[in-house]
């Protein structure tokens, strides 16, 4: 049973609050539970570093594009086409070599460093990249005689 949430009266009063009108509408939209294809694991690597592996057997480095693009990673995937198989006449085929396309939303200032494809595994290492300008700075407090010195 999905249950599904009206959001607009939110949305009429919110302005300003793109990215979080986009991240409800596509966790509504993926209510269903189809999403178990392929299979991923989001780990933590440090404070800064994240790591995104996907199972994606059967699938070569020219079969998978991983695009960021405003905020969101996708990773996407197409199968070659039988007549490259090989010539197999296969009489069981269970690996699932079915086209996909997984979005991941991601926050201010996270980019992606490597992506790889070894055993099967699809590995894209993300890290926080904080400008400078971003970042908290501390600020020297001064004495009352330190002011009047500055001021003349």
């Amino acid at each position: 049973m999905r249950t599904a949430y009206d959001f607009s009266p939110l949305f009429r009063t919110a302005v300003g609050f793109d990215r979080i009108t986009r991240m409800l509408n596509n966790s509504a939209q993926y209510a269903d539970g189809d999403l178990s294809y392929p299979p991923y694991d989001i780990e933590q690597k440090g404070e800064d570093h994240y790591r995104v592996t996907m199972a994606v057997a059967g699938f070569g480095p020219e079969d998978v594009d991983v695009v960021v693009h405003e905020n969101t990673l996708t990773v996407s995937g197409r199968a070659r086409a039988e007549s490259e198989n090989g010539g197999k006449d296969l009489l069981y085929q269970g690996i699932a070599k079915r086209a996909f396309e997984r979005r991941f939303q991601l926050a201010d200032y996270i980019k992606v460093e490597n992506a790889g494809l070894e055993d099967g595994l699809l590995t894209i290492d993300l890290a926080r990249q904080v400008p400078e300008e971003k970042k908290p700075r501390r600020i020297e407090i001064h004495g009352a005689a330190k002011l009047e010195n500055k001021a003349a």
